[in-house]
Parts: C-alpha cells; sequence; structure tokens
C-alpha cells in the first residue's frame, strides 16, 4: 500500500544526465579550490600516464570534501556523478545541470545502468562510490558483487581514489566538529580494457576490493598522526554500541576522549594516535575497528541462530520529490530474517505499508545527527519511488540494523543457492 499523499508525482530518477558544460567544469573545480583553502592536502597520481576519459572513476567515501578532491583530480575533464536522492534536497535543478545521476540508495535501478553507458559513450567520466554510503568506521564499507559485472559490461578502464585522512578529519559520527589532518588522495589506474575483457566479474570485483582497501586508524597511527582535539572521541559510542566487557548493547556513550560503558562503568581513552586503551583492567580492542567487526560477528551469528529480531515506533519523513520531506508522523518498524524490513503506518487518513525484503537490501543507509531533517541517528528505506527517513525511538540502534541488514542478506542469498542446488 503506497503512502496517501495529496501530489502523487514522484521526481523522475529515470531522466537521463545531461553532458557536463565545459563552464561549469571550470566551476566545480574553482569552488573546490576555495573550499580547500586552508586544508593540508595532496592528490597523488599512479599509473595514470597517457589515460583520457572514457573511464570509470570508483572512489572510496568519508565526507563531502571527498566530490572536492575528486575534482581537483579529474580537471579539467567532465564527470557525471552518481549521487543519492537526498544529494537533490532543495537542488534537483542544481544537480541535473552538473550532470548528476539520481540514484536512491540499496535499490535495483537498471536505469542507472543505461545513464552509465551512456555517459561512458560520450567520452567522459562516470564517478561513483560503491560503498554508497560515508565509511561508518574509516574501513572499507560493503560493495555489491554486480560491480564486476558492470564493469565488464562497458569496457573502459577502471580508476580508483581512496581518500585517506578525510575520515580522520571529519568522522561519520562526529562531522560537525572537524580535526587538523592532513589529506592525501591517491588516484590509481587499476584495469584497462584489455585486462577487463580476459577477466571474470569475479576477478573484477576482487581487484577493485584490494585497491579500494582502506583503514584509517592504522594509516594514522602509520604515519605519525597526532589528533589532539579535547574532543575526539565524542561521538564513538555511535559506532562502538556493544560493551566488550560486559556485552550489554546500545548503553555506550562518550564524552572527550572517552569512551564508556553506563551498564558496568568501564572505560577506554582513544589516544592521540587513534589507539584504544582501557583505564582500569584489560583493552579488549586497541585498534577500534576490531571492536566494530567484533560487533558485526555478534550480529551474524544472531542472525545466523534465528535470535535477531527488532521492532520499534518510528518517526518517520519521506522524500518522494525533492524539494520539501513529507512528515508521516510514528509508524511501526520492524525488522526480521524472514520478511525484512516492515514499515507500516497513517497518512491522510489512509493506512500505507512499505515492505523490502531480505534479497532487495544488500545494505542499509544509515545517517548518524542527519542534517537535513532533524540532528538524530536514523534509516532509510528506499523503493523504486520513494524513500523513508525513520527516526527511532530507541537509542543507538541505526548501527546494529546495518549489520543485521547486510547478514540477512547474505543468509538469504546462500538459502536460494542451496535451494537452486538441491
Amino acid at each position: 500500500m503506497e503512502v496517501n499523499y495529496k501530489n502523487k508525482k514522484y521526481y523522475n530518477t529515470s531522466k537521463y544526465p545531461i553532458r557536463q558544460p565545459l563552464i561549469i567544469v571550470w566551476l566545480i573545480w574553482l569552488l573546490s579550490k576555495l573550499a580547500l583553502i586552508g586544508k593540508e592536502y595532496k592528490v597523488e597520481k599512479i599509473n595514470m600516464e597517457g589515460l583520457k576519459p572514457p573511464y570509470m572513476l570508483l572512489s572510496n567515501h568519508m565526507y563531502f570534501i571527498d566530490f572536492e578532491l575528486a575534482a581537483m583530480a579529474t580537471f579539467p575533464h567532465r564527470v557525471n556523478n552518481v549521487v543519492s536522492i537526498d544529494g537533490y534536497y532543495r537542488r534537483p535543478w542544481l544537480m541535473e545541470l552538473i550532470g548528476s545521476i539520481c540514484k536512491r540508495k540499496f535499490v535495483s535501478d537498471l536505469h542507472l545502468v543505461k545513464s552509465i553507458n551512456r555517459v561512458l559513450k560520450k567520452g567522459d567520466i562516470l564517478c561513483m562510490y560503491p560503498e554508497a554510503r560515508y565509511s561508518p568506521i574509516g574501513t572499507t564499507s560493503y560493495m555489491p558483487e554486480a560491480l564486476g559485472k558492470l564493469i565488464k559490461m562497458n569496457k573502459v578502464p577502471v580508476v580508483v581514489i581512496v581518500h585517506h585522512g578525510n575520515y580522520l578529519h571529519s568522522p561519520f559520527w562526529n562531522f560537525r566538529k572537524k580535526r587538523k589532518v592532513p589529506l592525501h588522495t591517491t588516484v590509481t589506474k587499476i584495469l584497462d580494457t584489455e585486462q577487463i575483457q580476459q577477466m571474470t566479474a569475479q576477478e573484477i570485483n576482487e581487484a577493485v576490493r584490494k585497491a579500494m582497501y582502506y583503514d584509517e586508524y592504522r594509516y594514522q597511527k602509520e604515519n605519525g598522526i597526532k589528533i589532539t582535539e579535547e574532543f575526539r572521541a565524542e561521538g564513538l559510542h555511535k559506532v562502538l554500541y556493544q560493551c566488550p566487557k560486559c556485552k550489554t548493547e546500545h548503553q555506550m556513550a562518550s564524552s572527550g576522549t572517552e569512551i564508556y560503558c553506563e551498564a558496568c562503568g568501564k572505560r577506554w581513552n582513544l589516544n592521540e594516535d587513534g589507539s584504544l586503551s582501557a583505564l582500569e583492567g584489560e583493552t579488549e580492542f586497541s585498534h577500534i575497528p576490531d571492536w566494530f567487526e567484533w560487533e558485526h560477528e555478534q550480529v551474524r551469528a544472531q542472525v545466523e541462530n534465528g535470535e535477531y529480531s527488532f521492532t520499534d515506533e518510528v518517526d518517520v519523513y519521506s522524500l518522494p520529490r525533492c524539494m520539501r520531506f513529507e512528515h508521516l508522523g510514528n509508524a511501526k518498524l520492524t525488522h526480521t530474517v524472514e520478511e525484512g524490513f516492515v514499515l507500516e503506518g497513517f497518512y491522510n487518513g489512509k493506512p500505507y505499508r512499505v515492505q523490502r525484503t531480505p534479497e532487495q537490501m544488500n545494505s542499509l543507509h544509515i545517517e548518524y545527527d542527519y542534517c537535513y531533517i532533524k540532528p538524530f541517528d536514523c534509516l532509510d528505506i528506499s523503493t523504486e519511488k520513494d524513500s523513508f527517513y525513520c527516526y527511532p525511538t530507541k537509542e543507538n540502534v541505526v548501527t546494529k540494523l546495518g549489520f543485521a541488514t547486510e547478514e540477512i542478506y547474505q543468509l538469504s542469498k546462500r538459502k536460494k543457492s542451496l535451494q537452486t542446488n538441491i
């Protein structure tokens, strides 16, 4: 059942992108240059000699500054970026003018494939962020298996941008407070046309994942980067939501340079080199991504053992078009291994029901302190025509929902594979 909107029109995500006007290329470069004033940054090109468009540009994703550094790296060539629907909020005309390709998060989109092919056939650069979200912990996130097929289909060189320092400068869990960190972007051609023709889609995926590997906390330590700001741990509990000592979930908190468990009282300090150390007793995880992956393993076990489920009342805002969010009010959200996500509510006197089955969502778009609506954590469940931004009543749960979405999808894939082989 669809939402009973008074205005039944939805934003048309099937528009083909325009070819970027050269004046726009120069304007984007100039604005990016101005935005980077005062920041220490370096753009290093590797194996790029003689390479000209068309090619596919794959970038990791840390913060908005990624776009500015990518613009510096690709100038003076035309670039069409794949951009999520909320990037069009209040400015669809601008996004269309600069040649963006609109996409709803984690929704299969055949027209996107056609738009990418169209851009490359015109001889331009297609830039996409295959992780499709800001990195929550400064390490490589999930990338779809279909990426290799897309690359093989288009038969153009593949270039990878890896940004280092962007996450440390503006971590996803506290992007409002900036840290003084040097930025280093590498731009590397990893595959040429001949290599792509000789490789399978799986081999291409493996090559891309290897090239896009990053660990910002390891990078920080190896390069001797010190983050001395006294607020550096604030917000870290949003990603480290489970206590490794008492195993309690969603009772972590943070302030200043410390993260601590409100259930058992244990505290850890985030050191200037990015490592953690317990104030008393054992330091379970000195490397922050190890703690994060441990949480992921706990959720994987819950999903596989049939112990996982989530139910909550959520405050819902939707984005059927681009000029404003529709406030749909309270609704019930459930997430289970069997049904995936189900969102049920009422709007304009009529019920609506949105379901995304386990095989329809390989990952989940989550936000901390979402700047477009209200500064709290939320998750976005998108369909082919609409996007629903849900603010849970329960605190600090969206990171676990992200883990669970990926694990339920993988479990669904394994079950389907077994049924096919019987």
